[in-house]
């Protein structure tokens, strides 16, 4: 049994192969091709010598040998793969350079040359989203509607900075007008993106994964830096020697990322391929199958999957799986129907639990449902959780984990909520009953008017706790969405 739905190998991640099969019922192989074609960034219309970690075969390590025809390209490639996989069918993948950049009439020759071969039900272009005009367009909507046709749009980071750096010579509306322009007409785009571009933390690779998610792009290609020989990036590293990720850091970067990606967006690539001859830094590159292995082994140690962010519950639990041990003293202070006090005591066997809400009828709801799971090490208290303190006062220093899932009683009435100032108060008092290895896990819910103040008082709160390790776990950037503090000694 697959634990990811959108894959047949056990990934915890959208596979591409998963994606052709259920459209094709068959193998699907991609060969890539040399159209011998230029691009705006080298020949002057948008600037000189391309993007700054591109090699003299600009992207296209792998692709055909130019100096052949396409036909020939494809079929060198394709004699190999009928010897790997029968009744294969094949996507012809124009990889190197910028491959809408030529008149209308020459893309329409090189393109046909491939669709006309047999076996071929597809086409994956690779460009930039300033590099296709009107007139392509149109062909482009209307070769979308006799095969499958894929648009490669190379971005590599949403922030400006970075890519004035690297000299990508286009801005993110741009990008962003052209991704919308190709989904109006119903054709398929996949975004290239970079991890580890200089001086570019963690935080902003995970934005430019939420803006491609609210972007509701089809596919990503994610890629690692390649500082390879010969090329503006090299001299850049030689001179200045930014820090180049490690193979851990990329993979706790990637998994990241999955998390936050809609479950619906296939991962075309989660690595890339260097030439060891070629390649700089980093070395860890060249053992590509170890990175995929090691960020499934990441992944199941998380015990998530792609999209798992997209709930800040999931990733609550996920901290609960890792954290707390069957002896611990544990409290949730806001029971509300009892569900999450529940939860917890799968993991509390021998411990205890301590559940506080202020509205009786969550108090019985709660009540009633850990008798009828046959809980029995547990304690609730009628009372507003501003009073933990004076409740649990014999427990200082003592409590493992404090649990606040804000707002108001589901299905009950919406007027009687959480308030900032209660739960300012409890939370300062949940403080002072942790353990050396405690933690408070705090899920706010901004998009109502109490929640919003609440929201506001509480980020103003942790701002303060300077002794305190404090984390934020968002699903996505609208301010109005649900997440996830985590507070530690």
């Amino acid at each position: 049994m697959n634990l990811f739905k959108y894959n047949y190998n056990n990934k915890r991640y959208h596979t591409l192969d998963y994606e052709y099969h259920k459209t094709f019922n068959c193998k699907i192989a991609k060969i890539s091709l040399n159209g011998d074609f230029t691009c705006p960034n080298i020949d002057g219309t948008k600037g000189y010598g391309g993007c700054i970690y591109c090699s003299k075969l600009s992207s296209g390590e792998f692709a055909g040998d130019k100096t052949k025809s396409l036909t020939e390209q494809f079929y060198d490639i394709k004699n190999i793969i009928d010897k790997k996989w029968k009744n294969c069918k094949y996507i012809g993948y124009f990889q190197a350079n910028t491959n809408t950049y030529a008149p209308l009439y020459e893309l329409k020759k090189k393109y046909e040359e491939i669709l006309n071969i047999e076996g071929v039900v597809g086409l994956s272009i690779s460009t930039r989203c300033d590099s296709i005009s009107d007139d392509v367009l149109d062909y482009l909507e209307e070769l979308n509607k006799r095969c499958y046709l894929t648009i490669e749009l190379g971005l590599q980071t949403i922030h400006e900075s970075t890519s004035k750096l690297i000299n990508r010579c286009h801005d993110l509306q741009t990008f962003d007008d052209m991704v919308k322009k190709l989904q109006k007409r119903n054709i398929r785009v996949v975004v290239h993106i970079i991890n580890g571009l200089p001086y570019e933390t963690k935080e902003m690779m995970i934005e430019t994964v939420k803006h491609l998610n609210n972007l509701k792009i089809d596919g990503i290609k994610i890629h690692m830096l390649h500082i390879l020989k010969d090329t503006a990036l090299e001299k850049l590293y030689l001179k200045e020697k930014f820090h180049v990720l490690t193979k851990d850091e990329y993979i706790d970067i990637v998994c990241d990322q999955l998390e936050y990606l809609n479950e619906e967006i296939v991962i075309h690539r989660i690595t890339g391929d260097a030439k060891l001859d070629d390649l700089i830094e980093p070395k860890w590159l060249i053992k590509k199958f170890s990175v995929l292995n090691d960020i499934d082994k990441e992944l199941e140690k998380r015990n998530s999957y792609q999209g798992f962010m997209r709930s800040v519950l999931n990733k609550q639990k996920s901290i609960i799986d890792r954290f707390v041990k069957s002896n611990d003293l544990v409290v949730d202070a806001t029971v509300g129907n009892g569900n999450d006090i529940l939860n917890l005591s799968n993991y509390v066997k021998t411990g205890k639990l301590f559940g506080f809400d202020i509205q009786k009828k969550a108090i019985e709801n709660t009540k009633n449902l850990l008798d009828s799971n046959n809980i029995k090490n547990y304690k609730l208290f009628n009372t507003g959780h501003e009073n933990i303190l004076e409740v649990l006062h014999d427990y200082i220093g003592k409590i493992s984990l404090i649990t606040y899932n804000l707002g108001y009683l589901p299905g009950y009435d919406k007027t009687i909520t959480t308030k900032y100032n209660t739960t300012i108060k409890s939370i300062d008092s949940s403080l002072k009953l942790l353990n050396n290895k405690g933690m408070i896990l705090i899920v706010v819910y901004p998009y109502h008017k109490e929640g919003s103040i609440e929201h506001e008082y509480i980020q103003k709160y942790i701002k303060k706790l300077n002794n305190y390790k404090v984390s934020e776990f968002h699903n996505t950037d609208k301010n109005s969405a649900p997440y996830l503090i985590c507070i530690e000694k």
